[in-house]
């Protein structure tokens, strides 16, 4: 299995592809796009058949990805009186 560096490094961004969002190996594959799938009930085994070229790997790629961004994420607390 991939460390979790080798795992980001498989996560591109580049301004002339997708608008710039986060893509798997700089295809047209976006990291939303695989999120969206797998939330809407897509399994890996199906996205796998849909698209040929991604590769088991990518998919704990996304994961590793999403999560730098949540562990980044900061929380203000918001004082709300009655």
């Amino acid at each position: 299995m991939l460390n979790n560096e080798e795992l980001l490094s498989r996560i591109t961004v580049n301004p002339k592809v997708m608008l710039g969002k986060a893509t798997i190996r700089g295809m047209r594959i976006t990291v939303e796009q695989i999120l969206r799938a797998l939330a809407g009930g897509v399994s890996e085994q199906e996205l796998l058949e849909d698209y040929p070229e991604l590769e088991k790997e990518d998919f704990h790629a996304v994961f590793a990805y999403v999560a730098e961004l949540v562990e980044q994420e900061q929380v203000f607390p918001i004082g709300i009186s009655a």
